[in-house]
């Protein structure tokens, strides 16, 4: 939906989107509904109807906006690092952070990954994730760190790691992420750089 929102307007909307994440993280997104979310802000429908034309409108622009605001924490970690292999580090841990900080949020990404109508927006989401640590990667291969290989692969192998840890250990486990950080990047770095050595 395309509306030009005062700075009132924006907050309102982020409060809705924010409660209704919690919401659907703790009851589940099917079974909560549109009159819940108002009745639980105190606000008409008609509030809701404004910012957002469905539900399901609301969780694709929850999703949307979790994942820019992952990538926008990922890139003020890395903004300076001129190692590429550092910044894949950087990443990890940015990333662990980030899910540290949202953990109502894993169910919601785990429950639209399984569901046909939200699954194509997370896979877009997932694509630049792996095209910013494929271009990484090509950096430290140019470099001679890491040995020729498909980058592709290596992304999605650390992006894999990434978030089977942090869901294992942040978010089930209540960890904390600089310490699951530090296991995830120890893995990620000597699978990465050990990718030298000949098979």
């Amino acid at each position: 939906m395309d509306r030009r929102l005062t700075a009132r307007g924006l907050e309102r909307r982020r409060q809705l989107m924010d409660y209704s994440a919690r919401l659907f993280a703790r009851n589940g997104y099917d079974p909560t509904s549109v009159a819940e979310i108002v009745d639980g802000m105190n606000v008409g429908k008609g509030v809701f109807y404004w910012y957002f034309e469905s539900k399901e409108a609301l969780l694709l622009e929850i999703l949307a906006d979790s994942q820019r605001s992952l990538r926008r924490l990922q890139q003020s970690y890395i903004e300076n690092e001129a190692d590429p292999v550092r910044r894949i580090e950087l990443g990890i841990r940015a990333t662990m952070d980030w899910v540290g900080q949202n953990r109502h949020l894993w169910g919601l990404f785990r429950f639209a990954a399984s569901e046909e109508r939200f699954a194509p927006y997370l896979r877009r989401g997932q694509q630049t994730a792996v095209s910013d640590v494929v271009r990484h990667i090509n950096e430290a291969i140019t470099q001679g760190r890491v040995r020729q290989t498909d980058p592709s692969v290596l992304a999605h192998a650390i992006l894999g790691v990434t978030n089977q840890l942090s869901g294992t250990f942040l978010v089930e486990q209540d960890g904390r992420p600089s310490e699951v950080a530090d296991a995830a990047v120890d893995f990620c770095l000597d699978g990465l750089l050990g990718a030298r050595l000949p098979v």
